[in-house]
C-alpha cells in the first residue's frame, strides 16, 4: 500500500508509504493520498487529521520519472486543477489538520505541509519548492502560503532559486512550529493531535474558522493564478525544451 490510513484516539493518521524512494509521488499514490485524506476530512469519527512520511523523508515530491505525463485525454489544466481541488478541500477542511515533517519535503509534498493548519518538523528537515529547475512554478499553493507565512522576500527567494532550507530556517520563517529530534517526531505529532481532537469541537472549529478568514480569499485568488500560470509554462518552450534535455541524459528514446 502507498499510503497508510490508521485511526488512532480519534486521530485519523495519512502516511506516505513509498520510503524506498523517499515517498516520491506517483498517480498510485496520488491516488490512495486523495481517497485516505477525503475519508479522514468527512468521517465523524475523525477529531483531527495527521499527516505524515514512513521512512528517512515526508515526501521527495512528484515521481520526476511521471512528472509531465498525462492519462489519456486529461490536459495540464485539468491536471493541476484537481491537485489544486484536494489542496482546497485540505485548507478548508473544519477540522484541525498537522503534518508531521522530516527528511526531504519537497514540491508538491511541501505545499501539502503548508496546507496543514501546524507542522511539526524533525531537525534533519529539507524543504523545498524546485519547480523552477523544471521550468515551472508550484501551483497547489506555495506561492501564496510561504508568502503568506514567511514573507514576500523570502517565498521569491525559495520560488525561484528552488534551494532546500533546514529545519532551523523553516522555524525562524515561520514555515514550521516546532523541530523535534527525528525518533521523536511521530510521538511529539500524536500528542499534539490528542489535545486538538480533545478540545469541545464547535468552539476549535470556530476559532479555526475565524483564523482562516483572514486569508481564505486571497490564497483561493491566488491559485487561480497559479493554474493560469503553470498550464501556460507546460506548453512554453523552456518546459518542453528542459523535458527534452531531462530525457536525452535519461536516455530515452
Amino acid at each position: 500500500m502507498t499510503v497508510l490510513c490508521d485511526l488512532v484516539d480519534d486521530v485519523a493518521v495519512v502516511s506516505f508509504n513509498r520510503p524506498e524512494r523517499h515517498n516520491a509521488i506517483n498517480d498510485e499514490m496520488s491516488r490512495a493520498w486523495r481517497d485516505a485524506l477525503l475519508w479522514a476530512i468527512e468521517s465523524d469519527d475523525v477529531a483531527c487529521i495527521l499527516l505524515c512520511g514512513e521512512g528517512p523523508s515526508f515526501s521527495s515530491g512528484r515521481d520526476t520519472t511521471e512528472l509531465g505525463r498525462r492519462s489519456a485525454g486529461q490536459s495540464d489544466h485539468s491536471f493541476v486543477e484537481k491537485a489544486q481541488a484536494l489542496r482546497i478541500a485540505t485548507l478548508d477542511a473544519a477540522k484541525p489538520i498537522v503534518a508531521a515533517v522530516q527528511g526531504h519535503t519537497v514540491g508538491g509534498a511541501c505545499e501539502i505541509a503548508l496546507s496543514a493548519d501546524i507542522r511539526i518538523a524533525a531537525d534533519d528537515l529539507r524543504m523545498a519548492t524546485p519547480e523552477v529547475r523544471y521550468g515551472l512554478v508550484a501551483d497547489t499553493g506555495a506561492t501564496q502560503l510561504i508568502t503568506m507565512l514567511a514573507g514576500p522576500a523570502r517565498a521569491k527567494w525559495m520560488l525561484m532559486s528552488g534551494e532546500p532550507i533546514d529545519a532551523a530556517t523553516a522555524l525562524a520563517w515561520g514555515l514550521v512550529d516546532w523541530v523535534v529530534d527525528p525518533a521523536d517526531l511521530r510521538s511529539v505529532a500524536m500528542d499534539r493531535c490528542r489535545l486538538l481532537a480533545a478540545a469541545p469541537p464547535d468552539a476549535s472549529r470556530t476559532a479555526k474558522s475565524l483564523v482562516d478568514g483572514v486569508w481564505r480569499d486571497t490564497v483561493r485568488r491566488g491559485m487561480r493564478a497559479e493554474l493560469a500560470a503553470q498550464t501556460a509554462l507546460f506548453a512554453g518552450a523552456e518546459y518542453q525544451e528542459l523535458k527534452a534535455a531531462r530525457a536525452a541524459k535519461a536516455g530515452d528514446p
